[in-house]
């Protein structure tokens, strides 16, 4: 029996607590308000407001999931405010994720144990085909517990209205399971084991040790804690929004929650709440004992497997039984200041959807941008095949450079040129920090220039550094926004990753997803991933330029394509 499975989009909000009767009378002027802001239309002069990214038309936003072929995002919105708080569950749906169309709100705290805030969690459609709603809730003595909710009419495949068990809650802290009570949230898609049980994980910690703690269920309403955690790692801390899906071994098809078998490894993500990164490792899940071994290796820690090295946390996946792949979602914070997302009325965004597989090393997960985002591209910009000398930069013309999809591929003649890699140089966003794109290398630094004013004043720089170490060769992909913003009050951090890849045997790729204030970069066909948030002042719109460039001694052969992308309807 396939489980298809539904999500939300799992990042902590703060609700500012009201009264049950204000609750309840406020719920339709918050859906009214929230459907009048998202059907308004675009305000002019809005530079960094992105062109087929997700996000309302203002304020405060993140949050998703699918059902029945239709894709939803169920996402925290503060209809009054760019900021946390006011919160509700603004709702929009999609046939292709790429438009989207908006509905009423959906989730309000409005019962004892979800009173002072709704926080995140997952769905799960049972056998009958219904789905039902898993989530954390905050009740009068500010503890953490998981409440149920499920659609008030099961005809209605937008899912618009939920209702809320009375059961409610079904898991709580308590003194005799010693169950942390302010760390205790974001239950997972659960799953249904060969004896026929459901099982779910819930993040929690003790002391700074993190855990997936383990619940069994055989009618989804009642939840018995297991003796065990599924897994837990020491010195990580609290463990937000886990993830616990498999992926095969053999090809790149997604599968269901449920699967399990020989052929199948497993994927635990958790969220660090003390660094913000995430963190994910494959292993194997041993069914009869409801434990998850790490393959040997796997390194639990902030400094192991990451989705993406810049701007993304909070993240979700999700089966789509429909084309048989599994998604990856996640939510991008700001760069600019609490004042600037004031100034621009709106903050935070979701990333691409990402279809994510096992490699064929089976030791990391490839990701690449869903093949729908390809519908907005228009003509086709070619980039004949060049030979970029040290020291030179060309500007790829005939593509709008604020809202773009590049793709290009990088050939190198004598790798023995590298440079050597000090033992020391351990943390790539460390390394990219000290060789930023100004720092001249003998193989890198080269890449695009992209949101680039004319003259270069303003740019971010995607980038690739080739070293030599242990008789093989290190790739690294920078992202560095150092100079990517005359305005000083931006984050300009600088981000970097280790592409593991051969650049021998393999090819050296580079796909970039420019939108006005975003760029989401991947490397190595999907290999190592980097998100930006930048706020230019001077490459906006129609004066933001496109370049390849190369800062190293040694040449560097590129071609590729390059298209405009068209503005996508949201909301």
């Amino acid at each position: 029996m396939s489980i298809s499975s539904l999500f939300l989009y799992c990042f902590l909000f703060l609700w500012l607590g009201h009264a049950v009767v204000q609750l309840e009378a406020s719920h339709h002027v918050y859906r009214n308000l929230q459907t009048s802001e998202l059907t308004s239309s675009h305000q002019d002069n809005e530079p960094y407001r992105t062109g087929y990214h997700f996000q309302p038309p203002k304020n405060w936003i993140n949050g998703p999931l699918i059902y029945k072929g239709i894709y939803h995002l169920f996402y925290q919105y503060n209809p009054k405010g760019v900021v946390w708080g006011n919160i509700v569950w603004a709702h929009s749906t999609s046939t292709d994720l790429v438009n989207w169309t908006p509905h009423d709100a959906a989730i309000f705290p409005s019962q004892p144990s979800d009173i002072n805030g709704c926080w995140s969690g997952s769905a799960t459609i049972l056998p009958s085909g219904k789905p039902v709603i898993l989530y954390t809730g905050i009740n009068p003595q500010n503890q953490q517990v998981q409440n149920l909710a499920f659609p008030k009419n099961l005809s209605d495949p937008f899912l618009r209205e939920w209702v809320k068990v009375p059961q409610n809650p079904l898991m709580a802290p308590t003194q005799a399971n010693r169950i942390n009570a302010s760390s205790f949230r974001d239950p997972t898609t659960a799953w249904l084991g060969p004896d026929k049980r459901w099982r779910v994980i819930i993040g929690s910690k003790q002391n700074q040790r993190g855990l997936a703690i383990l619940y069994r269920s055989k009618d989804f309403l009642h939840w018995v804690k297991a003796k065990h955690p599924l897994h837990s790692a020491k010195k990580t801390g609290m463990w937000e929004c886990p993830d616990f899906f498999p992926v095969s071994i053999h090809g790149q098809n997604g599968l269901d929650t449920s699967e399990n078998g020989p052929a199948v490894k497993h994927v635990l993500k958790a969220s660090l709440d003390n660094t913000k990164h995430e963190y994910y490792t494959i292993g194997t899940y041993n069914i009869d004992k409801d434990i998850y071994i790490p393959d040997k290796g796997s390194v639990e820690s902030d400094s192991g497997l990451r989705y993406d090295y810049g701007k993304f946390y909070a993240s979700k996946t999700f089966f789509d039984s429909s084309k048989k792949r599994r998604i990856l979602w996640g939510w991008i914070n700001e760069s600019s200041s609490v004042e600037g997302d004031i100034k621009k009325g709106w903050s935070g965004l979701q990333a691409i959807p990402r279809t994510v597989w096992l490699a064929k090393s089976g030791k990391q997960l490839m990701q690449w941008p869903v093949q729908e985002i390809e519908k907005l591209r228009g003509k086709t910009v070619k980039l004949p095949s060049t030979v970029l000398k040290g020291g030179s930069v060309i500007e790829v013309v005939g593509v709008t450079a604020a809202q773009a999809d590049v793709e290009i591929t990088f050939g190198i003649s004598d790798f023995k040129k590298a440079e050597v890699l000090d033992p020391s140089w351990t943390d790539p966003q460390l390394l990219c920090s000290r060789k930023s794109a100004t720092v001249k290398g003998n193989l890198g630094p080269f890449g695009l220039y992209v949101l680039a004013s004319k003259g270069l004043k303003e740019y971010t720089a995607v980038f690739y550094r080739i070293f030599k170490a242990n008789n093989k060769y290190v790739v690294l992909l920078c992202s560095d926004q150092s100079s990517s913003s005359l305005n000083k009050d931006n984050d300009k951090t600088t981000y970097g990753a280790f592409v593991k890849m051969d650049p021998l045997r393999e090819q050296l790729s580079l796909r970039s997803l420019i939108d006005h204030s975003i760029v989401e970069s991947f490397g190595g066909e999907g290999k190592a991933c980097i998100t930006a948030r930048v706020y230019p002042t001077l490459a906006i719109d129609d004066d933001a330029h496109l370049y390849a460039f190369n800062y190293g001694t040694e040449d560097v052969k590129i071609t590729g394509s390059a298209w405009s992308l068209k503005t996508a309807k949201i909301n």
